[in-house]
């Protein structure tokens, strides 16, 4: 800084922080050599807090308001080393403007699943996020432990520790709620205010507090919400009435017809339509679908006899024998397995080895005799 510089400084009679940003928490106000002019005026503006260090040691912490820098103003300050008037401060100290106002674009989320226990669906992972907001309650605490010497403090520098505080509390107010996974929704205002009254006191010691803490969402896995919503579906037909019923069938089979147009195959579409006449049966008792046609009494009558069989042996043809006749000619050895049968629909006389319903009856009945020399 040059000489100009300096005098422009010393020139410089008011100490005030007109904040443009929106994430600074922690400004100092910038002075040639950290110097004071006696007589100077320190403007402090709602939501802010003014903080005199001098040699590393908090002096003094100023409220909203408009006060004039003297010595007597200063009982701290006025015990430290005078310096001689004109471009020499009396003062030499480093002024911190601190932001007290609340900081409400804070996000937080769940990097990995959190494991809690459900009484309904047992363990289960859960993932969460949603805001926060935080605000300086203790500057003197806050530039001791976080902000030290820097000459911007900015809600960036410390946000990523603010959120592992976040997750680190979520798991242990889930568990200690007592609350089923799929009835959370309507207590997130609850376990919010829960989190904000515990963060709150963890961060105290750092001069930060969480007045206002909001969950957005806390999801479930993909396959476990998907097996919520076939239960929810099940449920909904299982207290339907016969025209619901109805409707769930043909809404099974429209989704097994659809299915298989889009090439799904015609496997799966028989199997929904089945899934949807089958769950309506099983559900729906019998008394409460309508009533059938009565049944007409069927005729009693025989299923019609096969064809007999036909055997040729030597050129001679006899027959028709059934099934225990071929038995009887087999074990007669008048059945062998040369031996040439037919009946309709066959297209030809065939060796009874190479037809499975005679082939059955020759067992081990050798075959004729060889002629004698």
């Amino acid at each position: 800084m040059g000489l100009l510089d300096k005098i422009k400084g010393e020139l410089v009679d008011i100490v005030e922080w007109l904040d443009d940003t929106r994430d600074t928490i922690v400004w100092r106000f910038p002075r040639y050599q950290n110097e004071i002019k006696m007589g100077a005026r320190l403007v402090v503006r709602e939501s802010q807090t003014a903080v005199f260090v001098n040699e590393g040691l908090i002096a003094d912490v100023f409220e909203p308001g408009t006060y004039t820098l003297e010595t007597q103003n200063l009982p701290v300050l006025s015990t430290l080393k005078g310096w001689k008037h004109g471009f020499h401060s009396p003062f030499k100290a480093e002024v911190y403007f601190v932001s007290t106002r609340q900081f409400t674009d804070l996000k937080w989320g769940t990097k990995n699943p959190v494991m809690m226990r459900d009484p309904e669906l047992g363990m289960v992972r859960v993932r969460a996020f949603g805001a926060f907001a935080a605000r300086v309650v203790d500057p003197q605490r806050l530039l001791r432990e976080l902000v030290g010497t820097d000459p911007q403090f900015r809600t960036d520098e410390v946000h990523e520790y603010l959120r592992q505080n976040v997750v680190s509390h979520l798991a242990s107010a889930l568990a200690s709620a007592g609350i089923p996974v799929i009835e959370l929704a309507a207590h997130h205002e609850r376990i919010g205010d829960q989190l904000a009254i515990k963060l709150t006191e963890e961060l105290a010691e750092l001069g930060i507090s969480v007045p206002n803490f909001v969950i957005e969402n806390i999801s479930l896995p993909p396959e476990v919400e998907q097996a919520l919503d076939k239960r929810t579906s099940m449920g909904i037909v299982s207290s339907g009435t016969v025209g619901s019923m109805a409707s769930f069938q043909q809404f099974q089979a429209g989704q097994a017809m659809e299915a298989a147009a889009d090439g799904g195959g015609s496997a799966g579409a028989v199997i929904g339509m089945g899934l949807g006449q089958s769950v309506g049966n099983a559900i729906v008792p019998p008394a409460q679908q309508a009533p059938a046609a009565p049944a007409q009494p069927a005729a009693a009558s025989a299923p019609p006899p096969l064809p007999g069989w036909y055997l040729g042996n030597g050129g001679a043809q006899t027959g028709p024998f059934d099934d225990a006749a071929l038995a009887a000619q087999a074990a007669a050895g008048t059945l062998t397995a040369g031996t040439l049968i037919w009946r309709a629909g066959m297209a030809s006389w065939e060796p009874a080895s190479s037809v499975p319903d005679v082939a059955k009856h020759l067992g081990a009945t050798p075959p004729p005799l060889p002629p004698q020399a």
